[in-house]
């Protein structure tokens, strides 16, 4: 399903609000991302429609934090998580519970610091 407005940040972290996973895909290219961007990250086009992505995926890389910022507990762990889509979208997650890599993981919650983070388990 394709959303009409440019993606802004702001945009992406009320979908997040409300469980969505907004992303862009690129009309020259075809890659398509799972964050804002004001031009697309392969070929420099700026011709990006916003599209809803998968809520699932599969965690591709994880680490945890062992120091961390002060507004954290230290030893949280953080993932990129590949959401499978033909265009190659990936996003930086908050990982909860005892996934590993090349485990499929879901979209279960969002973490306000700061910034809203998606978290998946």
């Amino acid at each position: 399903m394709t959303v009409d407005e440019r993606l802004t940040h702001a945009r992406w972290t009320e979908a997040l609000r409300d469980g969505r996973l907004l992303g862009q895909r690129c009309s020259e290219c075809d890659t398509v991302t799972a964050t804002p961007e004001a031009a697309c990250p392969a070929c420099g086009a700026r011709g990006l429609e916003t599209i809803d992505l998968p809520t699932s995926g599969i965690v591709h890389t994880a680490t945890t934090i062992e120091v961390s910022p002060t507004e954290f507990d230290a030893g949280y762990r953080v993932a990129v998580i590949d959401l499978e889509t033909d265009g190659g979208a990936r996003v930086t997650a908050r990982l909860e519970g005892e996934a590993s890599i090349g485990d499929r993981v879901e979209l279960t919650d969002v973490l306000e610091v700061r910034e809203t983070v998606p978290v998946f388990s």
